[in-house]
């Protein structure tokens, strides 16, 4: 399309169509085709070999009804001489509908991400698309998220096409670009306490309480659950008959990832023995200051601390304080 020979109005009804289709303020779509043509009329001489000093200042005079339009230099005190070359009309045309796809783009961009904005801490199924050495992209529905390094668990390997779980944790504008990314983890402990919503109906609907998560990514996680209903068994409710639903749960975990659902307490001294499980027969023996030293029996002194005292760590990390295993006495 030639701006200058579109009829009257057609121009504008074009605009405001889109405008209105779109959600665009029409002066945002009327200024950025402005500034195209000045991007556009730059080029355009610097193909000419005609070379334009930056500190050179050009404006658009650009007639909203019909499209017509004219680049003017600026030359002294606000006065300026129309500059329009022969023939811009097609490269003309050419700048606004990139200016107006652009707009189109950016608007169905924001919309993408205002959608999505309502669904930070849920989770979402995503294909792995791009594996990069600081972050992986994931395709989810119409766009894309990305697991920065951070967010991603040491030692879990995606291949290219892989359908997997991932939780939205949140949305950042990127500094560089100034564009808003959707960033997606596994390794937040959030994606857990989602996992048990999805495969736990007493958790969803909240007859059973996630209270506390304590977790290692890829190696371990424990879960401390309360009941809110009586006659409800937390425990039982998320592992599920004969295991089938914490499963499902470690079936969404990187390969090895180990998890222990165990009840909540209030009383510290019950819920630390519950916190060393798989461990049984442990008594306390002090809790000061911060720190707990329970007593455990010489045969379940390996499953108390844990491989490199993983679960004795983790218990504590649940319960808050430090947790020291000592041998009980004979």
């Amino acid at each position: 399309m030639d701006l200058k020979k579109l009829p009257k109005t057609e121009f504008a009804a074009a605009v405001a169509q889109i405008a209105g289709e779109r959600n665009i303020d029409v002066q945002s779509i009327l200024d950025s085709i402005e500034l195209g043509l000045i991007s556009a009329y730059k080029r355009d001489q610097k193909e000419r070999g005609i070379e334009i000093a930056e500190e050179i200042q050009f404006t658009v005079e650009l007639a909203p009804e019909t499209g017509a339009f004219k680049v003017y230099q600026v030359i002294e005190n606000g006065k300026k001489v129309d500059v329009t070359p022969p023939g811009f009309g097609r490269i003309a045309a050419q700048t606004a509908k990139q200016v107006i796809d652009q707009k189109i783009y950016e608007a169905e961009k924001e919309t993408i991400i205002a959608d999505y904005q309502q669904k930070i801490g849920t989770l979402l199924n995503g294909t792995v698309l791009r594996v990069d050495p600081y972050k992986i992209t994931v395709g989810i529905g119409k766009t894309e998220g990305l697991i920065p390094k951070e967010e991603q668990i040491r030692g879990e390997m995606f291949s290219l096409g892989i359908k997997k779980l991932f939780l939205l944790k949140e949305i950042v504008t990127n500094a560089e670009t100034t564009r808003k990314e959707i960033i997606l983890s596994r390794k937040d402990n959030e994606f857990i306490k989602q996992l048990f919503i999805r495969e736990v109906p007493e958790v969803a609907n909240r007859s059973v309480k996630i209270e506390k998560i304590a977790r290692v990514p890829g190696e371990r996680t424990k879960v401390a659950v309360s009941s809110t209903q009586s006659g409800v068994d937390p425990v039982g409710s998320c592992i599920g008959q004969k295991g089938s639903r914490i499963q499902s749960i470690l079936n969404e975990l990187p390969p090895g990832e180990k998890i222990d659902v165990v009840l909540f307490s209030k009383n510290n001294a019950s819920f630390i023995v519950q916190a060393l499980s798989p461990a049984q027969n442990i008594t306390i023996d002090s809790i000061k200051d911060g720190i707990a030293v329970v007593l455990v029996p010489e045969d379940q002194l390996a499953l108390a601390i844990g491989a490199g005292g993983e679960n004795v760590k983790l218990a504590g990390l649940l319960v808050g304080m430090e947790i020291k295993v000592q041998q009980a006495a004979v």
